[in-house]
């Protein structure tokens, strides 16, 4: 009886909490659904992050816009989203992720380069810059990494492990590094 009570107000207190995070994430720019549920996040720029309805964000996930300050929303979540502990999205341009995505812990999205540019110190260069799309209903298994400029169109099933550098198509099954067709869904 007495972890019955102990749950329930463990649970409560959560809640409380999460509302509390959410007030000051919203209060810092940040635009959240509602029923969407997460423990801290790690977040540079909250006004550039939002994050739909029915959403469910495990610990440890770091939402870095990469840049100085700029107006504008460059990380875009959908409604009814999963996404599994330890993921990062380090977002130069932008990143879409469509409804009904499922996001396995340890996954990344890089959407920016460095310059090669031998003449001149990599680290202070500029490098490529391009959008990464997620359509919906796509499943990306546990530490997938997504690169600059890929769109996984609707209803795909990325392997875990998997690094993606070129498009995926809807409804395919892609593995591997580099990331190749590796079946159909059915």
């Amino acid at each position: 009886m007495i972890y019955k009570v102990l749950y329930i107000l463990k649970k409560q207190v959560n809640l409380f909490v999460n509302a509390i995070y959410k007030f000051s994430l919203r209060s810092s720019g940040a635009k959240i659904g509602k029923n969407t549920f997460f423990s801290r996040l790690s977040i540079t720029w909250p006004h550039k992050v939002t994050i739909g309805n029915n959403c469910v964000l495990e610990q440890n996930i770091y939402f870095k816009h990469d840049g100085p300050y700029s107006p504008g929303k460059s990380i875009l979540i959908g409604n009814n989203i999963f996404i599994g502990t330890n993921c990062e999205f380090n977002i130069k341009k932008k990143i879409t992720i469509g409804d009904n995505v499922l996001i396995a812990s340890g996954c990344k999205f890089i959407d920016h380069d460095h310059g090669i540019d031998k003449s001149k110190l990599i680290r202070i260069q500029d490098g490529p810059e391009a959008e990464i799309t997620i359509e919906e209903d796509v499943w990306l298994g546990t530490n997938v990494i997504v690169l600059k400029g890929i769109t996984i169109e609707k209803g795909a099933i990325i392997a875990a492990g998997a690094i993606v550098n070129k498009n995926v198509p809807s409804y395919e099954i892609w593995g591997g590094v580099p990331a190749k067709k590796i079946g159909e869904r059915k």
